[in-house]
């Protein structure tokens, strides 16, 4: 059979096996991206195997007990008792697989470069078992380049060529934890191949489980959408961060000049200030860029600029405790002062890169007293203590004063006002209510 021959019968086995929904799916990262993958290709009728190196994790899954806050475990339960998912820390399942999906971190080191260590370690264990015919695709979120520079010499070594042995894509997570409207299934999914055949043959794949689908050229396009998505919103909460410094100077409110240039219906999208900068994407995304561009001689100068300003939020933010305090007849230290919210949005568990760990590890440092109240996050540990999430209403009307870090919807702010003796906003969660007693951010 010729070398062309060879390639539209393994494009075309695999697209049969796609579209009858009996291609094995696995998906390499059981987290807040990779879990509700599984979880809609195992609902669509794939059988899907999950693997992750946490072997707690693992048990978990296949006891059917979720640790992701948008997955329900009865979902999960469901889908283990049907047969339709299962989890294990095995690779060498890989060899029956035809398509894996991977989904590992892409954290940065703190010399602000990309840690590509869980990427490389997947796709290491994953070309031990690889066969032709799979389908890879990586969602990690990375620099321009990774695909083809890091994955693709590696099965290129086994002697696969791309688009004809086996097909190799990059389409990046777009995950929103919290958000009741746009998920998994209704979130357009973005792919981008090494080849035109493997770009057709990741659209075909993510369109059998997805509502939408959307094919570009290649694997670096897709790679610097998700930069460019969450480069956007990192410059843009910088931008109104550095207008709340600016007016706050100038004894004007903030929220009150953002919601009346709203009212502009072409030409402006509002964004708000915060006490910085908080979840997996936005703090740390905009910085692959920057990396990868310094390395082409060009100086990602927004990036860095909006990453100094809202780096530099939760220094302000203990900053503006402490005046509030003084105005109050109080200093920092031996003050009480309690944390509303420690995740890093509202609603949600997830404390990633959150805000409010840094404000409280600066209040400690000026000798506050600090506690917290959050009711989807029961016990925090921090700096070798563990502190325990307090009722709200009760710790405020004992506190010398209440930051709000994070405004969850289920928190009273009318309680909070009536019992607290001062209050730093931060979120502008007490909008409407007027009183001496709060300090706007």
């Amino acid at each position: 059979m010729q070398a062309a021959e060879k390639a539209i019968a393994t494009f075309e086995a695999l697209k049969r096996k796609i579209e009858a929904k009996t291609a094995r799916v696995g998906i390499v990262g059981l987290g807040y991206v990779g879990l509700p993958l599984a979880v809609e290709f195992a609902k669509t009728g794939f059988v899907v195997t999950g693997i992750d190196v946490l072997a707690t994790k693992v048990e978990g899954l296949n006891r059917g007990e979720s640790h992701v806050q948008d997955i329900p475990s009865s979902e999960v339960a469901k889908l283990v008792s049907t047969h339709r998912f299962r989890a294990t820390t095995d690779f060498s399942v890989v060899r029956d697989l035809d398509t894996i999906n991977i989904c590992v971190p892409t954290p940065l080191r703190k010399t602000k470069d990309p840690d590509m260590s869980y990427i490389v370690s997947a796709v290491e264990e994953i070309a031990k078992y690889a066969h032709p015919g799979l389908l890879v695709i990586l969602e990690s979120t990375t620099y321009p380049g990774t695909t083809d520079e890091l994955l693709l010499p590696t099965f290129e070594k086994l002697g696969f060529t791309a688009g004809e042995d086996f097909f190799l894509c990059f389409s990046p997570e777009r995950v929103d934890p919290g958000n009741p409207v746009y998920q998994t299934f209704n979130t357009p999914k973005v792919v981008g191949g090494i080849t035109p055949a493997c770009t057709e043959m990741g659209r075909l794949f993510f369109s059998q489980a997805l509502e939408t689908v959307v094919p570009v050229a290649n694997t670096r396009v897709a790679e610097m959408v998700k930069l460019l998505e969450n480069t956007f919103r990192m410059i843009n909460i910088g931008l109104a961060n550095e207008m709340a410094l600016m007016c706050d100077g100038m004894g004007i409110n903030v929220w009150e000049v953002i919601d009346a240039a709203a009212t502009k219906p072409f030409g402006f999208m509002p964004f708000y200030p915060g006490p910085g900068l908080g979840g997996h994407c936005i703090p740390i995304d905009p910085f692959y860029l920057s990396w990868k561009t310094k390395q082409s001689g060009i100086e990602a100068r927004f990036i860095e600029l909006a990453g100094y300003i809202n780096g530099n939020m939760p220094h302000f933010v203990v900053d503006k405790v402490q005046k509030a305090l003084n105005e109050h007849g109080k200093p920092v230290k031996g003050s009480r002062v309690h944390i509303a919210g420690v995740a890093y949005k509202r609603n949600i568990d997830d404390m990633r890169e959150s805000p409010a760990l840094d404000i409280i590890l600066l209040l400690k440092k000026r000798g506050a007293l600090v506690s917290y109240s959050d009711p989807f996050v029961p016990s925090l540990k921090l700096d070798g203590v563990t502190l325990q999430s307090a009722e709200l209403r009760e710790s405020a009307s004992d506190a010398d004063c209440v930051v709000i870090v994070t405004d969850h919807s289920n928190f009273d702010y009318k309680g909070l006002l009536n019992s607290a003796r001062l209050i730093v906003d931060t979120r502008n969660a007490m909008k409407g209510f007027e009183s001496d007693k709060i300090v706007r951010l």
